[in-house]
């Protein structure tokens, strides 16, 4: 669909997608277990943490969960700004390019010793943008954050096609959690972090061409 929510042709590539949910389960899982008890890409399980932190759950900071909060609020804001009224696949690759840098940055000031609260503002932007920029995206059943909807489909509806794209939401997903986990607990956040920029980097550059596709099919009489 394009920015106004009206469906369009040039849809964003499902493989795409599937890298940017890749990243998701990396940096969820950088920040948890190795930056602050929170989610940057996750926001409903986010929400449960700052309700669980203010009833006065041990281990879970409300501050936390307002900064990832609020800043997953900015990007999106922001890349909902900066998408509107241009095709989804027009965008995405530089949109992703504006993910790759805040997340690059998140990997920065962690490496520098700075706040720990920083790089949890800056990654929610990051997946906040990352959201803006496949919310209209026009592939069902991928939305590269959460899983709820793709577990209840594959759940509740017939094998078909669409049962492919949700079990490889879930597979991705989980893959980056586990990878992300995996490293985190072994040498900190710093390597998951920087695997998620590596793959932006390469999601942002094979999403140009698709950029300049459909800049060529809206020029053409």
């Amino acid at each position: 669909m394009d920015g106004d929510g009206r469906p369009t042709a040039a849809a964003v590539p499902p493989l795409l997608l599937l890298g940017l949910t890749f990243v998701s389960g990396l940096v969820d899982a950088a920040v948890f277990l190795g930056l602050e008890h929170v989610f940057v890409a996750n926001m409903t399980g986010n929400t449960a943490f700052l309700a669980f932190a203010l009833a006065g759950a041990d281990g879970l900071s409300a501050g936390a969960s307002l900064l990832a909060l609020g800043g997953f609020a900015g990007g999106a804001v922001a890349g909902g700004a900066l998408r509107r009224g241009r095709p989804a696949r027009r965008v995405f690759g530089p949109l992703v390019s504006v993910q790759a840098l805040l997340a690059a940055a998140a990997l920065a000031v962690w490496a520098a010793g700075g706040p720990q609260a920083v790089p949890v503002v800056l990654l929610g932007l990051a997946m906040g943008v990352q959201n803006a920029v496949v919310h209209r995206a026009a592939v069902p059943d991928l939305p590269t954050t959460v899983v709820t909807r793709a577990l209840a489909g594959l759940a509740a509806d017939p094998w078909g096609r669409g049962s492919l794209r949700r079990l490889g939401s879930v597979a991705v997903l989980f893959g980056g959690a586990l990878a992300g986990a995996a490293a985190t607990l072994r040498w900190g956040p710093g390597p998951a972090l920087a695997a998620a920029v590596a793959v932006l980097v390469c999601v942002a550059a094979a999403g140009f061409p698709a950029a300049r596709q459909a800049g060529a099919g809206r020029a053409r009489p």
